[in-house]
């Protein structure tokens, strides 16, 4: 098995390699197959022959929106639990851990997670030679559709969730996205803590897995993405396989639409920390939002543009109040956040909180300039290449595409909406959705006790 394992894990290092020098930086996006499994799960393929691999991804809407404060913590938990044994069924045998580990080394794959508020899910990568192949797509399929919830194993891992939280819950940038989430979502699934409560995951037990597995893990609401060295006829093969022995299909509810702030809203938290951690924001937009391209292209100009950006050279570069200040949108089924966060000196956190919000009611007002703009558009569309470089990449923008219901075009015509925004069209698609009169505002570290401001 030694031999085995690094002869293979070379091949992948060698492969890995391939794919680094083989890209050619002009890339187009390359076409996109979709179909739907007999069991209702959406599949999108991309036949890519350069190197003898392949990236799968199965993902599910089991994100931590889908917790309860009373399960808080399940979904992770939940995910993290899948590749810890799985159960025997019908000729298929249960795997333990060490088992999951040891086949996945063996023949040099390489199993990751994708878990956000919205979605859960697993993501393999695997030599696409027929015995690596095989062994890899049968240690995925038991991951996703069997697994066994072992109650030792649970506790175990349990105990590790919570001592992670208690160590994460001292830190300043912690405790002030907490802070945030609280303010900006209120009682909205979105502002759950993703990992849950140190007090709801030691509740948890493997039933409540079971049921939550049972619930969201279903073929009807997966997304397969494939995207390497095989051909339709085998990728609908491993689809077929990867989602036919998932649970039936079971009723969701939709996520409900997220409030917008009715006042400004405000927090500051006492911390030992050197500097003071500042964040301020809103609900901003939804994955399927008009105002997608807009809002994205303007936040690059705002400050998603590095030391480019109007933070930037406002906060920073013109007043040395931070060394990097950066702005975002977190688009989601609902609407996830809009965020400005940077780190200051204590004494220079009220100043650099007046200026962003200065800039940021500027750029509001007046939108961002045309040689802004100009600038902004040369380095997103020329860079765009760079966003599809490796069949990871593309992975990842399949499961986004399948996951949210994009258009199957989204990578062909993406420069091009970009291309087309005037100034005017980003200028009114912040008007209407960010008001910097109505925002939450975070200060962790800035003050020697704790204050809170105002309510919904």
């Amino acid at each position: 098995m030694v031999s085995s394992l690094k002869t293979q894990a070379a091949v992948l290092g060698l492969a890995l390699v391939m794919q680094v020098v083989t890209v050619q930086p002009a890339r187009a996006a390359p076409p996109i197959q979709h179909w739907k499994t007999g069991s209702g799960a959406e599949v999108l393929f991309v036949e890519s022959r350069q190197l003898p691999m392949l990236d799968v991804s199965v993902d599910f809407p089991g994100g931590s929106a889908r917790d309860t404060l009373a399960t808080s913590g399940l979904a992770s938990l939940t995910l993290r639990m899948l590749r810890m044994g799985s159960r025997a069924e019908a000729d298929a045998p249960a795997l333990s851990e060490d088992e999951i580990s040891l086949g996945l080394a063996d023949v040099g794959a390489q199993l990751s997670t994708t878990f956000d508020v919205d979605r859960a899910g697993y993501s393999l990568r695997t030599l696409s030679s027929a015995r690596e192949l095989e062994r890899a797509l049968e240690i995925l399929a038991a991951v996703v559709q069997r697994p066994a919830f072992q109650p030792d194993v649970l506790a175990r891992e349990k105990q590790r969730v919570i001592a992670g939280l208690r160590e994460a819950d001292i830190k300043p940038e912690v405790i002030a996205a907490r802070a945030f989430a609280r303010l900006v979502y209120d009682d909205h699934p979105y502002g759950l803590r993703a990992g849950g409560e140190v007090g709801a995951v030691a509740r948890l037990s493997a039933g409540q897995l079971d049921e939550f597995h049972r619930r969201h893990y279903t073929a009807a609401h997966a997304v397969i993405s494939i995207i390497g060295d095989v051909d339709r006829a085998q990728a609908q093969e491993i689809a077929e396989r990867l989602a036919h022995g998932l649970p039936p299909a079971s009723g969701i509810d939709p996520l409900p639409a997220v409030r917008p702030l009715e006042s400004p809203l405000q927090q500051e938290v006492g911390h030992e920390a050197a500097q003071a951690h500042v964040l301020l924001g809103a609900p901003g937009l939804r994955r399927s939002d008009p105002d997608y391209f807009a809002l994205w292209v303007g936040n690059y100009i705002l400050g998603g543009g590095g030391f480019n950006s109007r933070l930037m050279t406002q906060v920073r570069e013109r007043r040395g109040l931070t060394y990097h200040v950066y702005s975002s949108f977190s688009p989601y089924q609902q609407q996830g956040a809009f965020t400005i966060g940077l780190q200051t000196r204590k004494d220079q956190a009220d100043e650099a909180l007046r200026v962003v919000r200065d800039t940021l009611a500027e750029f509001v007002r007046d939108g961002p300039s045309e040689s802004e703009l100009e600038s902004a558009k040369q380095n997103i569309i020329g860079g765009f290449p760079l966003r599809i470089d490796s069949n990871r990449k593309i992975l990842d923008y399949l499961a986004v595409i399948g996951f949210y219901h994009l258009p199957l075009d989204y990578l062909d015509v993406f420069p091009q909406r970009v291309a087309e925004l005037t100034a005017a069209d980003i200028r009114d698609a912040f008007w209407r959705r960010i008001d910097p009169a109505r925002m939450v505002t975070v200060v962790v570290g800035g003050v020697p006790a704790v204050a809170a401001s105002q309510g919904r």
